[in-house]
């Protein structure tokens, strides 16, 4: 196996071409590193805008190597980045367990603005959260949002920190709604949308997946096992013309529970109800036990089954920075055509 030197300098050079795309497309936000692919498992090299953002998984970087790191993406890209490390093989990533190995910034560590597709998104090197605020693995399927969004309404589900929902305000959309079950993620996409004030205003819900779409659905809402409903706000049932599903990989509450691997007929049936007849559902599954010709066979079976039988279907995959050497990357995304 390669040096992590060598495989970080072969990983940079093998994205020459495609930084110099982003770069003219106004994106500054990508991966840079993917170890699991490149050499060294447990290992990523982001960057966010201004930032550079290292986490390891499996065990603590060496500070030889972190500085390596450091070293050879500021040359390669030719400016200072600030650095933020995260350790992430022993639990909570917020914390610096090993000050001796590093100490980020505070430059670093304040509120950032990176760039992608144009837009732009808050940048936080640690927040109450584990992730960082932009999945950058999804970044070709807002793309296609912001490309295939005028004129229609546009329901962002799981919106996180609602880049999605953004690209459809950016794409034209007359119309966007971001759900989310955290009020802090929902904080987040009201910054991003304040950071791009020639935007439309989106609209934000803040409310467990299964009841508002079962709303919207015109479903009934059930609890789990009889155990008493939360409050959650009322909706009118109503479709959307592109619907966008990108749901966690396990989630459980009152209303339900979120299991990709087991049940992604329960989340996918009330968005297909959800979505106008001859309108667009995009599907998210990110788990990497699931296969893509099994999810595919079976995001259309339940389509069928439904009454909604999908006329077309297309996939968007990972850009090349999220490189796959066996064509089967995690994250899977479906476009279906009703």
């Amino acid at each position: 196996m390669p040096s992590l030197d060598q495989a970080l300098r072969a990983a940079l050079a093998a994205r020459e071409n495609l930084l110099g795309e982003l770069h003219a497309q106004s994106t500054d936000c990508y991966r840079l590193f993917h170890g699991s692919q490149e050499g060294a498992p447990g290992l990523t090299v982001d960057r966010y805008g201004p930032q550079l953002l290292v986490q390891s998984f499996h065990q603590p970087l060496e500070a030889s190597d972190l500085h390596s790191i450091v070293s050879n993406v500021e040359t390669y890209l030719g400016q200072p980045l600030l650095l933020v490390y995260n350790d992430r093989s022993k639990g909570n990533s917020r914390i610096d367990r090993d000050p001796a190995l590093f100490q980020a910034d505070d430059a670093a560590l304040e509120d950032l603005v990176g760039r992608e597709w144009g837009l732009n998104y808050r940048v936080r090197g640690r927040h109450a959260g584990q992730d960082p605020l932009l999945f950058l693995d999804l970044r070709n399927a807002r793309g296609w949002v912001k490309a295939n969004s005028a004129g229609k309404s546009v329901l962002n589900l799981f919106a996180y920190t609602c880049g999605v929902g953004l690209c459809a305000a950016a794409g034209g959309a007359r119309e966007v709604t971001n759900l989310d079950f955290a009020q802090g993620n929902l904080v987040v996409g009201r910054e991003n949308g304040a950071l791009n004030p020639e935007l439309p205003t989106m609209q934000f819900i803040q409310s467990d997946y299964f009841p508002a779409i079962r709303q919207w659905a015109d479903l009934p809402i059930s609890s789990r096992r009889g155990q008493k409903l939360p409050n959650y706000p009322r909706l009118q049932p109503r479709q959307f013309d592109l619907v966008f599903l990108d749901p966690p990989a396990w989630a459980k509450s009152a209303f339900g529970t979120v299991d990709l691997l087991r049940d992604y007929q329960s989340l996918l049936k009330p968005a297909l109800l959800a979505t106008a007849e001859g309108g667009t559902l995009v599907c998210c599954n990110n788990l990497a036990k699931v296969e893509m010709s099994e999810w595919r066979a079976q995001v259309l079976r339940c389509a069928e089954k439904l009454g909604r039988p999908v006329q077309d279907c297309q996939v968007i995959a990972p850009a090349p920075d999220f490189p796959s050497h066996d064509a089967r990357p995690p994250l899977k995304t479906l476009i279906l055509q009703l």
